[in-house]
């Protein structure tokens, strides 16, 4: 068996008072959770706890986002989550207050049986 890649999803999310890096990921990857409804496991006559899951987290500073937390954010699956540098940081008139936003790329996985 080998794993294969079957779903790609996308999200934003966004602190807009606290500059929260874990916050905004976390927002993120709940918005592309949120996009979909993955019944692709049971499709193919497994459990969703079989699905490989990798999250891809976009911030400014990625050595700010609470990895743990974000993976918690997931209900199921072998979740692996990275921070990278992406997103953006958007400063208030005053320079007092900063709006975070982050972007998220989750990606699903199945051990699937090779085709013979």
């Amino acid at each position: 068996m080998a794993l294969k890649r079957l779903i790609l999803e996308l999200g934003m999310g966004v602190d807009l008072t606290g500059a929260d890096y874990t916050k905004a990921a976390i927002k993120a990857v709940r918005d592309a959770l949120w996009h979909n409804s993955l019944t692709i496991a049971n499709a193919v006559g497994q459990s969703p706890h079989d699905m490989h899951i990798e999250a891809t987290v976009g911030v400014p500073k990625p050595e700010l986002v609470d990895k743990a937390a974000v993976a918690a954010t997931f209900p199921y699956g072998k979740v692996t989550v990275e921070a990278v540098e992406g997103g953006l940081e958007i400063m208030n008139d005053e320079g007092t207050n900063l709006t975070l936003m982050a972007n998220a790329a989750v990606v699903v996985y199945l051990d699937i049986p090779e085709k013979k």
